[in-house]
C-alpha cells in the first residue's frame, strides 16, 4: 500500500478528536473542521518522512496543536454574551449586533463522540461554560492543560510536542487549572441529565416554545436563569425578564415555530426554524440548554443559520 494510502487509513480513526481538540483551542467549530483538514493535509505530505518516530496519535496532534497555535497569533479571544458585563434586566433593552468580538460557536456532539478521549473530563472541557473559561487562558496554557488534563498526554509528550521541556509544561500547567478553576463552574453547580432526562427536558421545551406555553416555559426555568443570544452583546438574567423578553420579542403564534431535538457540548440542544412571509419554514438559531440544580439555568441562542448545517439539518424545511 503506497505510504499516502496507508496515512489515510492510519489517520481517520482520529479525526472526531481532533476536531474536538482543535475546537478547545480556538472555540469554533467552522475554524476546527478547516484546520483539521489542514492538519490531515499536512500529515499526508509528510507521512513517508514520519517513520513511525513517535505514535501516530501524537504526531497529528502536533500538527494541529501547532496549526491551532499559529490561528490564534494576534486573535481575540472568542466570547459569549455574559462574559463581557452585567445582565439586563430591562426585556425592552436594544438589541445591538454591531459588535467587534468574536463568539464562541457550539459544536454538534455528533462531531466529535464518541472518541478515544471520551471520558468524563473530555466531556465536561466541552460544555459551554467551560469552553468560555478556556477561551480566557492565553494560547499556549490552553494547549497545555487541554494536552495533559484532556488528551492525557505525559508532561514529557507535551514537551516535546511545544517544543519546551517537562518543567515548563508542568508550571504552565499549574497556571492554568489555577485560573481555570477561578472562572468555570464546579461540577455542584452542572447538572447532567441522563438520556431520558434529556429527551424529556427538550420535548417539554421544544412544546413550550411552538405553542408560546408561557406557563410551561416558567416551570422549566430557575429563578436565576440567564439568556444570551449571539451577536446580540445585551443578555438577561433573571426568570421574569426573561420570560417578558421571550413573550414580547421572541414567540409566535402555534405554528409559526418548529424546534427539532439535538445536542450540542454535550448538552441539550435544539435548531428552531421560523415561518417566513412565504410560508416556508427556515433556519433561525441554534439552542443550547444548561442544565441546573432547579431548572434550566441558562439558555443560549445562537443566531446563526450557518450552523444548520455543521448540525446535518437543511436550512428549510
Amino acid at each position: 500500500m503506497p505510504a499516502q494510502e496507508d496515512f489515510i487509513a492510519q489517520a481517520a480513526p482520529f479525526r472526531a478528536e481532533l476536531i474536538a481538540h482543535c475546537y478547545r483551542m480556538l472555540g469554533s467549530v467552522h475554524d476546527a473542521e478547516d484546520l483539521v483538514q489542514e492538519t490531515y493535509l499536512n500529515g499526508w505530505r509528510g507521512y513517508q518522512a514520519f517513520e513511525e518516530r513517535a505514535a501516530l496519535r501524537t504526531w497529528l496532534y502536533r500538527i494541529a496543536t501547532t496549526a491551532c497555535l499559529r490561528a490564534l497569533q494576534n486573535r481575540a479571544r472568542r466570547v459569549l454574551p455574559a462574559g463581557l458585563g452585567d445582565g439586563s434586566i430591562d426585556p425592552d433593552a436594544a438589541l445591538d449586533a454591531a459588535s467587534t468580538h468574536e463568539w464562541l460557536e457550539p459544536i454538534p456532539d455528533a462531531l466529535t463522540f464518541p472518541t478515544p478521549e471520551d471520558n468524563v473530563t473530555a466531556r465536561q472541557s466541552l460544555r459551554l461554560a467551560v469552553m468560555a473559561a478556556l477561551q480566557e487562558l492565553p494560547a499556549r496554557q490552553r494547549a497545555v492543560l487541554i494536552l495533559r488534563d484532556v488528551v492525557q498526554f505525559s508532561a514529557a509528550e507535551v514537551a516535546e510536542l511545544l517544543e519546551t521541556t517537562p518543567a515548563a509544561v508542568n508550571s504552565s500547567l499549574q497556571r492554568a487549572r489555577a485560573r481555570l478553576a477561578e472562572l468555570s463552574p464546579t461540577e455542584e453547580s452542572l447538572s447532567e441529565p441522563d438520556d431520558a432526562e434529556r429527551r424529556a427536558l427538550l420535548d417539554r421545551y421544544c412544546a413550550a416554545f411552538e405553542n408560546a406555553d408561557m406557563a410551561a416555559l416558567t416551570a422549566l426555568l430557575q429563578a436565576d436563569v440567564k439568556l444570551e443570544m449571539p451577536p446580540f452583546p445585551v443578555w438577561f438574567a433573571g426568570r421574569e425578564p426573561v420570560l417578558r423578553f421571550l413573550a414580547a420579542r421572541a414567540l409566535a403564534k402555534p405554528g409559526e415555530i418548529a424546534m427539532i431535538p439535538t445536542a450540542a457540548n454535550t448538552q441539550p440542544a435544539v435548531a428552531e426554524y421560523r415561518r417566513g412571509a412565504d410560508g416556508a419554514m427556515r433556519a433561525h438559531s441554534i439552542h443550547v440548554l444548561t442544565g441546573g440544580a432547579d431548572g434550566i439555568a441558562t439558555i443560549t441562542v445562537f443566531l446563526d443559520p450557518g450552523l444548520f448545517s455543521r448540525f446535518g439539518f437543511p436550512s428549510c424545511r
